[in-house]
């Protein structure tokens, strides 16, 4: 996977991702990152200004459509193809795990970071194939949006975790929330971890964490069980669940 970010701070880009798994991940050619400073790009007579004030007055300025259009241009001409590109807008679609799994099937990803009051839209609707919001809230650039991204993305990417299981077997995965887990010492501040967890018995803890899965979902983000991929075991409990809750 090779990441393409456009962006007016390289630097937080760089060093944000260069970090734990996913900075191994690139020392291991499994993964690699350039972010492109859309300054860089700006006409010689502005000395590096790529924001004008929006047609239609209001408050606040708009990153021109040409700085991006020529940053854009570069990374295509690098890349020898036009590849997906993603900006960072609250106005996109919210980033879920499966988009996470779609995106990682891509070779090349693009990713666009506006500031201030946004992107002149006629380079958006030019070179952009997807807009992407992480959640109803507004950052300061989309620098944080875009390292959030590609750090889901990543984790998809085959051979970037050491447990090629552990990409599938987390939160989200067939909607529901992860299962709580445990680690040494067996007892701690009087807390105990489950007996089931202790038995070997991997066929009853799989069940066991499939139920906690649930019950934690049900608690904690209800709104996802409309979605999730439910056997026939696991309706049954969570009918239960309900039945004990509506009992309380």
């Amino acid at each position: 996977m090779r990441y393409y970010v456009m962006t007016l701070f390289p630097e937080m880009i760089m060093e944000g991702m260069h970090t734990s798994i996913i900075g191994r991940a690139m020392d291991r050619g499994l993964l690699s990152l350039e972010a492109v400073n859309i300054r860089d790009f700006a006409e010689p007579q502005r000395k590096s200004r790529i924001d004008d004030y929006p047609y239609g007055g209001g408050a606040g300025m708009v990153m021109q459509a040409e700085p991006v259009y020529r940053t854009w241009e570069s990374i295509v001409g690098k890349i020898g193809r036009k590849a997906r590109c993603v900006y960072l807008t609250p106005a996109g679609r919210v980033f879920d795990q499966p988009l996470a799994r779609e995106l990682a099937l891509e070779e090349d990803l693009i990713f666009l970071c506006g500031h201030y009051e946004g992107i002149d839209e006629r380079v958006v609707e030019e070179i952009v194939t997807d807009q992407v919001s992480i959640g109803d809230y507004v950052l300061t650039g989309g620098e944080l949006a875009a390292m959030v991204v590609m750090d889901a993305v990543s984790r998809m990417v085959p051979g970037v975790l050491t447990n090629e299981l552990s990409g599938l077997d987390e939160s989200f995965s067939g909607s529901l929330l992860e299962y709580p887990q445990y680690s040494r010492p067996e007892k701690k501040k009087k807390k105990e971890v489950p007996q089931i967890l202790l038995s070997g018995h991997h066929q009853n803890v799989d069940r066991w964490r499939r139920e906690q899965s649930i019950r934690r979902t049900l608690e904690r983000r209800p709104e996802l069980l409309e979605k999730a991929e439910l056997d026939k075991k696991d309706r049954k409990y969570l009918q239960e669940l309900l039945a004990n809750r509506e009992e309380m």
